[in-house]
């Protein structure tokens, strides 16, 4: 049987295919199995889901969006796509405080990897996890919490799938909100790293995209909360902001892409979950023709390291499709890139083609990594096993983690044993 991921870069080969359809078929899946992983969406460019062994996709399991308002708490299904779950949540009254630019993806496969949204106000998507429903390697449920798990339970949320399948996730949930979306084009690159600051201040949510062959943003995607006011208001109202022109009309983020696959902009007011994700969920942003790649930075030192990948614009240029550039805020998840300090995302949308791709990546991963850049664990990344495993002040302790929970390496693949058992033993 051969497999592969969305954007097709990563072909593999499992023993089996599995697709319970109930929390006890899932409960014998994984109890007979000497060896698992599991699927999501299949959005990850790392094989961070590879598997010689089984491969269990969660997608039949029943369908479980329970809201309990009074706890202002949503426990879901771990399949379950982001836009799906944000369509029931608002018109129940609810919201989640973040969501990522794809609205496809599984809530379960994102919180394990890490993935973001932005916003310098807004942590990681598994930032608003506070509990968990886990099947372990022999079968049996477990239920974690931050209440009953103090001190491990960050531990268990970005745990790339080394602990067990997660059965259920109880995210927190707020009042639902309105949000408004403009686009501004050609902003100063120099002048954007002069007032990063400022800018990703200016909104709820703000994205700097750029194709590296100007010396600018080609744009700017602003997302504002209904009655966030802007706290640099520029003399001409917002037909500029920072230098950069507002859109005359919907923008996609890829020159030359159509803008009907995005989210509404023009600064029309519409529900969080229209306007945070920048495309939309009733279209498919791409046939997966693409690679990506990604870095979190420390926030303290984003304009020394985007000035540093400046020096190489020729060189990222012609194998890039689009770069975005974002806010994330610290978490305490022991294995989220954005551990322990504000950072800055550098993300890179590639054409696909790996060899081309592979020796720009490793160039870029040269001049970020005196500023202690972490890799994206769902995207393509080169960094050695050491390298990662000294950049996180927790990272002994989910090594450790994983190990108690899987000390036969049930959970394991070629990715997980490289990364996390084998970097245990390191220093």
């Amino acid at each position: 049987m051969t497999m592969r991921n969305w954007a097709g870069n990563i072909n593999f080969h499992p023993r089996s295919f599995l697709e319970p359809s109930s929390l006890p078929e899932l409960q014998h899946a994984v109890a007979s199995s000497s060896r698992c992983r599991i699927l999501g969406t299949g959005h990850s460019f790392s094989p961070v889901a590879v598997t010689d062994g089984d491969l269990i996709s969660l997608a039949k399991l029943p369908a479980r969006i329970e809201i309990d308002p009074e706890r202002s708490e949503v426990t879901v299904s771990p399949g379950i796509r982001y836009g799906e779950l944000a369509a029931v949540l608002h018109g129940r009254g609810f919201a989640l405080a973040n969501l990522g630019s794809l609205p496809h993806i599984s809530v379960a496969g994102a919180c394990s990897t890490g993935t973001h949204g932005s916003g310098d106000r807004n942590g990681c998507l598994a930032s608003s996890v506070v509990g968990i429903e886990l099947v372990t390697a022999d079968g049996e449920l477990l239920r974690v919490s931050r209440q009953s798990n103090p001190a491990s339970f960050d531990g268990h949320v970005v745990a790339l799938g080394s602990l067990g399948v997660i059965s259920a996730l109880t995210l927190a949930v707020e009042p639902t909100f309105a949000v408004r979306q403009e686009v501004f084009d050609d902003l100063g690159f120099d002048h954007a790293l002069d007032h990063l600051d400022e800018l990703f201040s200016g909104g709820y949510s703000v994205s700097l995209f750029t194709s590296w062959t100007r010396p600018v943003f080609d744009q700017v995607w602003r997302k504002r909360r209904v009655g966030e006011s802007d706290p640099r208001p520029q003399a001409d109202g917002d037909a500029s902001w920072f230098g950069a022109r507002s859109a005359d009309s919907p923008r996609h983020p890829v020159p030359g892409m159509p803008a009907e696959v995005c989210t509404e902009q023009m600064g029309v007011a519409g529900p969080w979950h229209e306007r945070l994700p920048h495309f939309r969920l009733d279209f498919t942003p791409s046939a997966g023709d693409e690679l990506q790649t990604e870095y979190l930075v420390d926030r303290s030192h984003s304009a020394d390291a985007l000035r540093s990948l400046q020096t190489i614009c020729t060189l990222i240029a012609p194998a890039l499709l689009v770069s975005e550039v974002r806010s994330v805020a610290r978490d305490d998840l022991w294995l989220s890139p954005a551990f322990g300090r504000e950072s800055i995302a550098i993300h890179f949308t590639w054409k696909p083609d790996a060899l081309a791709v592979a020796p720009v990546i490793r160039r870029i991963e040269e001049l970020l990594e005196p500023f202690g850049a972490r890799p994206h664990w769902g995207k393509v990344f080169f960094f050695s096993p050491t390298y990662v495993a000294a950049h996180y002040p927790r990272f002994r302790d989910a090594a450790d983690l994983a190990r108690s929970y899987d000390p036969a390496g049930k959970f394991e693949n070629d990715f997980t044993s490289t990364y996390l058992r084998s970097s245990s033993q390191l220093g």
